[in-house]
């Protein structure tokens, strides 16, 4: 189970403990308060019903605390509580091919289409369009593949023809959407290119995309709690939040399930801040991959130096990812000050500036705390 320490000293300070109580938390109360005051307003801005914030400190899980509900009834949320993480499944899915490739089962040259790629000719119809036989492994981890972006002319596959499994859906896209730049010149965000990355793990790791992650890179973190998402809400996992639409948005008329490699977890707060220790390039925890690789992924492409393999970076030395969807918006952090955090909630206001006031929310919060407990919660 993982520790409620922080969580219950919150509730703590919300009855008016005494001071005394409080410290037993590590934290000095005045800006323990502060972070809650902090992460209450937010939620006020945004209708907000539940939030759920982790953070580590070189290494050791130093607060993790959930605020509000986590469904309609009023089920109080609390730190074991998961959410839909959105496109924060993107690392998870960039750090397992890392391995794979770390391990010398592919390249990250290799090519995915074609008689000569990881994937041959398994989707579509050869002769395939202009340019897709030289789509590489790299060029999807860094969204410059050249198409199947979220935006542009064309609709993003992944949110087109719901009945379609992931076999039918690429071969589709592959067919009938083109590739409308050469490989490697043109950054374009592109869930799709995710998904096929999801295809690759399946085919050199031998396994399911999920099976194969959980084992080969969640497992070795010390994660055992994350899985793929259902789609409607009777397909709703043991202690995941309710999810809330807003402005029309339907949170449960989605293949959640579908998108498995770029937008399909569920996770804690906690188990994300796991396994960004174990990829933050500190020697506080020991990392999963070896440094050099770890450089690799966190590199900018020449196409868009803000983004590398599964990561939005800046020259600060920080790294992360965040993710949107109908009920959610998520964020996971690495900084170079050797903080790791995690804040996930259960709704979603479109137009809104909510994912980047998700963001100011964690830095503000750590910025209140001049000192942290001493304890590792992990």
């Amino acid at each position: 189970m993982i520790p409620r320490r922080t969580f219950i000293a919150g509730a703590a300070a919300a009855v008016g403990l005494p001071a005394a109580a409080q410290r037993d938390t590590g934290f000095i109360p005045s800006e323990l308060r502060a972070m809650q005051d902090l992460a209450r307003a937010f939620m006020g801005r945004y209708g907000v019903p539940a939030l759920s914030v982790a953070i580590a400190k070189d290494g050791r899980l130093v607060y993790t605390e959930a605020f509000g509900t986590a469904d309609d009834k009023a089920e109080r949320a609390t730190p074991t509580h998961r959410f839909r993480i959105a496109s924060v499944s993107k690392p998870i899915t960039s750090v397992t091919i890392m391995g794979l490739a770390e391990r010398g089962k592919l390249r990250l040259s290799d090519t995915v289409f074609g008689k000569n790629g990881v994937l041959g000719e398994a989707y579509g119809t050869p002769p395939y369009k202009r340019y897709v036989e030289q789509i590489t492994v790299e060029h999807l981890l860094t969204h410059t593949c050249g198409g199947w972006s979220n935006s542009g002319p064309d609709p993003d596959p992944m949110f087109t023809h719901p009945r379609m499994g992931h076999a039918q859906l690429i071969g589709w896209t592959i067919d009938n959407l083109p590739v409308r730049h050469a490989p490697g010149t043109n950054f374009a965000y592109s869930n799709f290119g995710y998904c096929v990355l999801g295809r690759v793990i399946e085919k050199v790791g031998g396994s399911k995309y999920d099976e194969y992650v959980k084992e080969n890179v969640l497992r070795r973190c010390g994660i055992r709690d994350m899985e793929i998402a259902g789609n409607t809400l009777d397909e709703r996992k043991p202690r995941e939040v309710v999810y809330i639409g807003q402005n029309g948005e339907n949170p449960y008329n989605m293949q959640v399930a579908r998108m498995d490699a770029h937008g399909g977890w569920i996770a804690s707060p906690t188990d994300l801040v796991r396994f960004l220790v174990r990829v933050d390039g500190y020697d506080t925890k020991p990392d999963i991959l070896s440094p050099a690789i770890e450089r690799v992924m966190t590199t900018g492409s020449s196409a868009n130096a803000g983004y590398a393999m599964g990561w939005s970076v800046n020259t600060a030395g920080n790294y992360w990812h965040n993710g949107s969807l109908p009920g959610t918006i998520t964020l996971m952090v690495r900084t170079r000050s050797g903080f790791c955090w995690a804040a996930l909630t259960n709704t979603r206001r479109p137009g809104s500036s909510q994912d980047g006031d998700l963001d100011r929310l964690m830095w503000n919060m750590v910025q209140k705390v001049t000192a942290w407990p001493s304890g590792d919660m992990a």
